[in-house]
């Protein structure tokens, strides 16, 4: 007796195309309770901690734009952001994409899925857009509801930016979207090295770590003085670069970079997942990773580093630590002017341009026999101003911390009436001293017309 071959019987025998096995993978992603907690958690926390932090007396101030908190709403998404590119990120892309190959190890699921799906590579890409998708939704719960509990705590203020200068709620606003945009690629980045520790590790617990345990060794290495080319080819700066969007003009180059150097790694993890993937044999139950070309795996990542590197370096001739004396002073004097007339106004003295003060600074590192080169706190600084009709120059002292990344704390050290006291005396009372400490970046590659 022979079967009949009917049109249904043939419809029935196709492959699941990857929109129906996406949607499956998204349902059976989001039915998980950890990952509705991870959503609940990413949509509401960081609200309540903004909100929180930004009415306390004392402010994160050791955190970029912490202490802008009181001032402006806009100062707590940036403070989250933060946070979530050393912390949070790399977790959650081990929750999510960390998992999403190896649960079906765990439940052994594997023959099950491949006789509903028909298709090995059909059910890579619809796990891998799954799993991005969940990264993406956790990623703007944290900006959105950062960005609301700031708002709703504080208000719709001007920022201050990292050369001083003051941003419009609007430019404020625009900022600190492209801000959270930009880390979308080193996440990526992070999601593919998940992917990758999912399949060749299997249902190893060290597949699920591995894209927190890469990139805290990454985390590690920013803060080391490494050189900034090295610095650079690694995707975890473009989770602090970021902060050039708040100079004038925007430095753009390092963020630039960052972003290529993570879309690369992104492609690069991703890769080797797949291949891993289409060539393993489902019919092992007892499969439990494949260690040995796990290991080829690893070998992508590690040459783009090494080829960023000497792109990099012949590039823009970034051979060292990229803190210099000439930027460092440039860029203390450039935020000091901006500053000096934020704390003008708030005095109702006449106003002044930065032309008109012919702000200058002259840093030294230590002593004057110590090369004024490379982070460290033992930057000291002077600045010097002039006031249109006066004829003796003001001058201002500053001590420096300077971190590998080119961020800086400026610490004022008198005279008291112009930075050695943290509040001034204003005609509506007391304020906070713009002048007493700020941060500023120095842009770890010169720039082009340079």
């Amino acid at each position: 007796m022979t079967a009949t071959v009917t049109p249904d019987n043939v419809a029935r025998a196709r492959p699941v195309s990857v929109a129906r096995g996406y949607r499956f993978e998204l349902v059976k992603l989001v039915s998980q309770w950890r990952i509705r907690l991870l959503v609940l958690a990413c949509w509401i926390a960081p609200a309540l901690f903004v909100a929180a932090v930004s009415r306390q007396s004392t402010l994160p101030v050791d955190t970029l734009f912490g202490r802008w908190m009181h001032a402006t709403g806009w100062a707590g998404p940036l403070v989250m952001l933060g946070f979530a590119g050393s912390w949070a990120l790399p977790l959650l892309t081990s929750v999510v994409a960390g998992d999403v190959f190896a649960s079906e190890d765990r439940l052994g699921t594997w023959r099950h899925l491949l006789v509903v799906v028909r298709s090995p590579r059909r059910i890579f890409a619809a796990k891998a857009l799954a799993s991005l998708t969940v990264l993406l939704l956790l990623v703007a719960g944290l900006a959105c509801s950062s960005t609301a509990g700031g708002l709703l705590a504080v208000g719709n203020q001007p920022l201050v930016g990292l050369d001083g200068h003051l941003l419009t709620p609007a430019d404020a606003a625009a900022k600190v979207l492209l801000a959270w945009v930009c880390v979308l690629a080193p996440t990526l980045a992070l999601a593919g090295i998940g992917l990758l520790g999912s399949v060749a590790l299997g249902r190893s617990p060290m597949g699920l770590l591995l894209p927190a345990g890469v990139a805290l060794a990454m985390q590690l290495a920013q803060m080391m003085p490494l050189p900034a080319a090295v610095r650079l080819a690694l995707p975890s700066y473009a989770f602090i670069a970021w902060n050039g969007l708040f100079t004038g003009p925007a430095q753009l180059g390092p963020l630039l970079i960052g972003i290529v150097v993570s879309l690369v790694w992104a492609v690069l993890s991703t890769a080797p997942a797949y291949l891993l993937f289409v060539r393993r044999d489902f019919t092992n139950a007892a499969y439990d990773g494949s260690g040995r070309r796990a290991v080829i795996g690893v070998l992508p990542p590690a040459g783009v580093v090494a080829l960023t590197v000497a792109v990099v370096a012949a590039t823009t001739g970034a051979t060292g630590s990229g803190v210099e004396q000439d930027k460092v002073q440039r860029s203390l004097a450039t935020a000091f002017a901006h500053l000096y007339r934020m704390q003008t106004k708030q005095l109702n003295r006449p106003d002044v341009t930065e032309a008109q003060l012919r702000v200058t600074a002259t840093c030294n590192k230590g002593s004057i026999r110590v090369a004024a080169e490379g982070p460290g706190n033992d930057w000291r600084c002077v600045v010097s101003w002039h006031l249109p009709g006066v004829e003796a120059a003001g001058t201002a002292i500053y001590q420096l911390d300077v971190t590998p990344d080119g961020r800086f704390m400026a610490d004022g050290d008198g005279p008291k009436e112009v930075n050695g006291y943290f509040l001034v005396r204003t005609p509506t009372g007391d304020a906070p001293n713009p002048l007493w400490q700020f941060d500023g970046n120095v842009e770890l590659l010169r720039p082009s017309e340079e």
